[in-house]
């Protein structure tokens, strides 16, 4: 687990402390530099906080074994960027030809994309363009996840939505081709 806030690594130390699987590394992807010593990488709301998103995707596929995967929930709508995403230091928001094009240029294979969420794109237009909050209220999150997701979690499986407040990506560092051997 690679995490950049040194505020966090304490925590994240005794949480996994008797888990021999988790390593905890303080600082960035690219940092680690070691090939092929990850069997996954999960980015949830992270990669819009990143600067040069397309080097952290290098440093993600480079990370990854041969058919290692990487998971990415990244905010979408860039037209819906507003004082939420400045205060929580986005970046960017994401389309999902520009999040595709930028996976297929790190090297991956796209297993899944798309996107999730409908009904944010338009509660997250209010409260960042409208309202110009800079924040969300915990009662206020907590409604929406108690009641709004399950239902559109629901409808979202069967339906998948033309566009949404958040992309999900799923996608493959290739295997290692397997050279022939020559013919005796």
């Amino acid at each position: 687990m690679i995490e950049p806030a040194e505020n966090n690594i304490p925590a994240l130390r005794a949480r996994f402390a008797d888990d021999s699987r988790v390593r905890i590394h303080h600082g960035y992807l690219e940092d680690i530099g070691d090939t092929g010593v990850a069997e996954t990488v999960i980015a949830v709301n992270v990669l819009e906080h990143v600067e040069h998103d397309a080097e952290f995707l290098r440093a993600a596929h480079l990370t990854l074994t041969p058919g290692g995967s990487l998971l990415l929930l990244v905010p979408a709508v860039p037209r819906i960027y507003g004082s939420l995403d400045k205060a929580f230091d986005h970046y960017r928001r994401y389309t999902r030809s520009g999040l595709q094009q930028s996976l297929l240029a790190a090297g991956f294979e796209i297993e899944r994309l798309h996107y999730l969420n409908l009904v944010g794109v338009a509660a997250w237009f209010t409260a960042g363009r409208i309202l110009n909050r800079t924040t969300l209220g915990r009662s206020q999150v907590r409604f929406y996840d108690r009641w709004v997701i399950p239902w559109l979690r629901r409808i979202e499986s069967l339906i998948r939505p033309p566009v949404g407040q958040s992309l999900l990506a799923i996608a493959r560092k290739p295997r290692a081709s397997i050279p022939l051997k020559p013919r005796s």
